[in-house]
């Protein structure tokens, strides 16, 4: 039966999702010219398996969003940026914190790299989101589907990889200043930053702050817990060489995001709020400090033969939990972690590419604090890894195999004479791999094809919580006796690319043995928190991403783009079981975008335009306009894990959004960038299926469960480019 199943998942599988181009277009581009950006994708060097690659021959389905579209999207966090990326969704606790969810697998199945490193805070928990400066971001890349091959265990649903801005050109200064104001939560951030390139050393430095207080919507009004406070700085100083380059990079990044209880007063259903009043930026009882440390050191030499990369990083997490008085914390998670990756890339030969490499994890966990809902531990790992693609006339090959053992020990505590956690210890060890190939039918067509096994260690949550989370409001038990997730995905992807019309379509299957999820039980174990506990079964994930952009001329597109995912346990009749808890509810987005002119002039004092030109010193122009309007549409998600009121039903909902930007130049030089978006226009009313907020108080009075996302929001943004 399964070698019927691997036949059939190789006959009807996935990738390749919307791709757009990375290219920091110079402002004499034409950016209206879209059969121009896109070819130029064939040119796009990206991440892949053996080092660097260019997207067109890329096996395995990846996304990429470019630093303009990045800096012209409003969010609040760097995930909430990203996430309406077709096969891209996020869990959601308020507006500061954001879970990747990358075709319905989220949590430690996902993988955020961020200065080359991997991210480690805690990630297990719903209200741990990912501790990056959104600012210091200056394009994302996704890999959708298994990456164990290059990132070791709890790559299994992908990796979201945030690069950081380029080394400035040789003998070259800029700096840069942008500013953001969202209308609905009053959030105002700002971010500078300084870098430089003299004579091979390089510097790059930068500082960000956000303010948020609470949000609001039309069911709730404002909502207490939802402001949140974020500060960050970053440091790089480094040498670039003909030789290579070596690079010490330091990020700070603090976060004191408040915490939604969802209680409402027993009359009116109204949120009930502890502090007044509810557009203050001040933090309230309950709350999280969160500070993450980071220190990286990359280093690249080039050889006669090819390559050989280094990078060594160590991160402190800590994670604070206040419940009740502002200056005791009651859950202090301190995490240390280092983390290595040393590989060596051949050049190319004969169209052959190999690389080898070896990487690896030591963390260290500890409770601080008087509560403590995870055991102290320690944790170690290492991978062995070999790659090797070959580049045929129009076919690329890849594949590759690796080697990864990670050994865990949790610590015992005893609290009152009664035992909270033993002590125990557990080895895994995983073999993975993948296989793929592209075929350029033409200068218009490709079609890829990959197959990847996956694969995922427990966490410690999974295995050993026990006791109270206050961020997620519920009990939650552990399971020692879990075992490693398996997965076996493949992908199928065709991309089609005219002068008129651009067309994706990507298809996938995914086998999950052993696949970990949450439930809960009928049972209290603490008064006042639901109590949920972890268990296992067989899973398997079905699901395709489509797009198509049609732009009969230049100047208009009309791009809409459809996500789906089916995901289920195996082997069970029951309806109330089969299908696994919290995956991403069907979306549609729709959108058009009016890209009105390319460098117009504009008169300026008592100077004129005349032609295309402006005369005088003052002449300003605008260059890259454009005026979209789209909606998003999430249908109602109804297959769900509703044993014991694990999760419920949510309805469908369509939000309609406009933006407009535009650049600003004068004397043909850009001096700033301004870009304004509503979300959320029509102010609907409506909750995120994957928002744990759903699952809080219900209204007596309106008979509705939980708090709603946020309502009309509108954001202002302007980004002022210096060069020195």
């Amino acid at each position: 039966m399964k070698k019927h199943y691997i036949m059939l998942l190789l006959l009807c599988v996935c990738t390749m999702m919307t791709a757009q181009d990375n290219i920091n277009h110079h402002h004499q581009e034409d950016s209206t010219d879209v059969f121009f950006r896109h070819m130029k994708l064939n040119e796009l060097v990206v991440t892949g398996v053996t080092g660097d690659t260019k997207l067109k021959n890329a096996t395995a389905p990846i996304s990429i969003i470019r630093p303009q579209e990045l800096r012209s999207t409003a969010s609040t966090n760097v995930i909430d940026a990203i996430a309406h990326q077709p096969g891209l969704s996020q869990l959601t606790t308020g507006g500061g914190i954001s879970k990747p969810i990358i075709r319905g697998l989220g949590y430690n199945r996902v993988v955020v790299m961020s200065e080359g490193v991997r991210q480690e805070g805690q990630q297990w928990g719903d209200e741990h989101g990912v501790e990056v400066d959104g600012g210091a971001v200056n394009s994302v890349e996704i890999l959708k589907g298994p990456a164990s091959l290059m990132y070791g265990s709890d790559a299994m649903a992908g990796v979201i990889i945030l690069h950081s801005q380029p080394i400035a050109a040789e003998g070259t200064m800029h700096a840069n200043a942008n500013t953001e104001y969202q209308t609905n939560n009053g959030l105002f951030g700002y971010s500078l930053s300084f870098a430089g390139n003299q004579k091979g050393f390089v510097w790059d430095a930068r500082f960000s702050h956000k303010m948020a207080h609470a949000y609001k919507n039309k069911y709730d009004g404002y909502v207490p817990g939802s402001q949140f406070q974020e500060r960050a700085g970053r440091l790089r100083l480094g040498l670039q060489k003909q030789w290579g380059h070596s690079w010490l990079t330091w990020t700070a990044y603090h976060l004191t995001p408040s915490i939604i209880e969802g209680e409402r007063d027993e009359e009116t259903g109204e949120l009930t709020s502890n502090y007044s009043p509810l557009t203050s930026y001040e933090k309230s009882l309950p709350f999280q400090q969160v500070k993450h440390y980071r220190l990286v050191w990359d280093n690249a030499v080039n050889l006669p033969s090819g390559m050989l990369k280094a990078i060594v990083g160590y991160q402190q997490n800590r994670r604070q939990e206040f419940e009740d008085d502002m200056d005791e914390y009651e859950a202090f998670f301190k995490l240390h972690t280092l983390t290595y990756d040393i590989r060596y890339l051949t050049q190319e030969w004969n169209g052959w590419k190999l690389s080898a490499g070896i990487g690896g994890m030591y963390q260290q966990s500890l409770n601080k604090g008087e509560e403590a809902l995870i055991p102290e531990y320690r944790l170690f790992d290492f991978g062995l890894y070999a790659t090797a693609s070959k580049q045929l006339d129009r076919w690329t090959l890849n594949g590759g195999l690796r080697f990864d053992h990670r050994h865990l020990h949790g610590d015992e505590l005893m609290e009152d004479d009664e035992q909270r956690f033993v002590d125990f210890r557990r080895h895994f060890n995983g073999v993975t791999g993948s296989v793929g190939a592209v075929w350029n039918v033409s200068d218009h067509l490709d079609m890829r094809l990959n197959v990847a096994r996956g694969f995922r260690t427990p966490n410690l949550s999974e295995l050993a919580s026990n006791g109270i989370h206050e961020g997620s409001l519920r009990y939650e038990i552990g399971n020692r006796d879990l075992k490693a997730e398996y997965s076996l995905q493949a992908d199928l992807g065709l991309d089609f690319t005219s002068e008129y019309v651009s067309a994706q379509l990507a298809l996938f299957a995914n086998r999950i043995d052993n696949y970990i999820f949450m439930h809960r039980l009928p049972e209290e174990v603490e008064e006042g928190y639901l109590t949920y506990a972890y268990t296992q079964g067989d899973a398997r994930l079905l699901g395709f991403e489509a797009g198509i952009d049609v732009h009969p001329v230049h100047s208009l597109h009309f791009e809409n783009t459809f996500s789906y995912v089916d995901a289920r346990q195996l082997n069970q009749s029951n309806e109330r079981i089969k299908y696994l808890p919290f995956t991403p509810a069907p979306r549609w987005t729709s959108e058009v975008k009016w890209e009105l002119m390319h460098h117009s002039h504009t008169t300026v004092g008592h100077h004129h335009v005349e032609g295309s030109h402006v005369h005088g010193s003052n002449g300003l122009s605008l260059n890259n306009v454009y005026l979209s309007a789209g909606i998003e549409c999430y249908l109602k998600q109804d297959h769900i894990y509703s044993a014991d009121d694990t999760e419920t039903p949510t309805p469908s909902y369509t939000l309609v959004n406009m933006s407009a930007g535009t650049d600003i130049l004068l004397k043909h030089k850009k001096i700033a960038e301004v870009y304004i978006t509503a979300d959320n226009l029509l102010n609907r009313a409506y909750q995120n299926h994957l928002s744990r907020l759903k699952y809080t108080d219900m209204n007596v009075v309106t008979g509705r469960q939980g708090v709603y996302n946020m309502g009309r929001n509108v954001t202002f943004k302007l980004v002022v480019p210096i060069s020195l």
